[in-house]
């Protein structure tokens, strides 16, 4: 392998265009810095520079070596800037942009324990569902529920978004649980609008997805406000978990026909393409990563799931109960 360090003093001389100045920007001597490139030229077995006492040019071959090792100057400086980047200390303002759900449930209230941890940095948080310009806009971060991110965007997976189909224990106390989608014809219907497929909800059976039509007596543009129409017991609500896993948990809300809705949507971090990530952007979203874990902490799928199965098997049981009094 050739030595790097005769490369890094050839490519010096070809910038200078003169021994002398290569010299002394490399803070050596003339006659080191004409030694080193004979001596590549002797590892080569090819003249590099046509000499003069005026001038100093390249032959064919040194061309095409002088690329070559200004290439593999450059990639050196760009390691050191990437290292440097990765060591410096995260300070200045970040710039975040996060939907109004998600930001408001879960990115604001983290940053109480992000920040001490950065005491050189500040954050300026957007709490908006529109769509940011990252460039025009100049946001360091976008947080969003999507199901494709943007291709001119980088993207890093958060979590996904898991959607269940819930209802209070008193609502299907009173109105029975449905045992598949052709069943919420007989049920309160809450509908998002927003997602594209309003008075149709979509599942996923044995043969492919399924519309079913639903209605209901509200419509309404906002999960947050779905949400609480569903807890004050009106009807059932398609709703994601990172909004009611803590009504799961805590059994005030229960969750019907698990098995026939996909996930079909992830929160992002997003942020331009960049050749050296600023490291105020990188702990950031680092941070987001650890904070939510592999297995999202509003879902706690274990817990939560056996106690909905405990809710409804009770209530199972009642009804069964009262239509046996009722037959006899």
């Amino acid at each position: 392998m050739l030595d790097l360090n005769l490369m890094r003093i050839f490519a010096r001389v070809v910038e200078a265009e003169s021994f002398a100045e290569a010299a002394r920007r490399l803070e050596t001597s003339r006659s080191v810095v004409s030694k080193a490139v004979a001596k590549l030229e002797k590892a080569l077995g090819a003249r590099l520079l046509n000499r003069t006492t005026r001038h100093l040019s390249l032959t064919e071959i040194g061309a095409a070596v002088a690329e070559h090792c200004t290439r593999m100057l450059d990639e050196a400086v760009q390691a050191e800037k990437l290292v440097a980047s990765l060591n410096t200390e995260p300070r200045g303002v970040l710039r975040v942009s996060a939907s109004v759900a998600f930001g408001t449930l879960h990115v604001a209230p983290a940053l109480a324990e992000f920040l001490p941890r950065h005491p050189k940095l500040a954050i300026d948080l957007t709490i908006t569902d529109r769509w940011v310009d990252l460039a025009e806009e100049s946001y360091d971060v976008a947080i969003r529920v999507t199901r494709e991110p943007p291709l001119h965007w980088v993207a890093r997976k958060l979590a996904p978004v898991r959607r269940v189909l819930c209802a209070t224990p008193e609502y299907f106390r009173e109105r029975g649980i449905p045992r598949a989608p052709a069943d919420l014809v007989r049920h309160n219907c809450l509908d998002y609008t927003r997602s594209g497929e309003q008075g149709r909800w979509r599942f996923s059976g044995p043969d492919g997805d399924l519309l079913v039509p639903v209605n209901g007596p509200l419509h309404v543009d906002d999960d947050e406000a779905l949400s609480q129409a569903v807890l004050g017991g009106l009807g059932l609500g398609l709703l994601p978990t990172f909004i009611i896993g803590k009504d799961l948990q805590e059994g005030r809300l229960l969750a019907v026909l698990s098995d026939y809705i996909p996930v079909d949507r992830y929160v992002y971090a997003m942020y331009l393409p960049t050749r050296h990530l600023p490291s105020k952007v990188r702990v950031f979203i680092d941070f987001l990563v650890e904070h939510i874990g592999v297995d999202a902490y509003w879902d706690r799928a274990g817990e939560a799931t056996f106690k909905a199965q405990e809710a409804l098997a009770t209530l199972t049981r009642g009804s069964a109960h009262e239509t046996e009094k009722t037959a006899q």
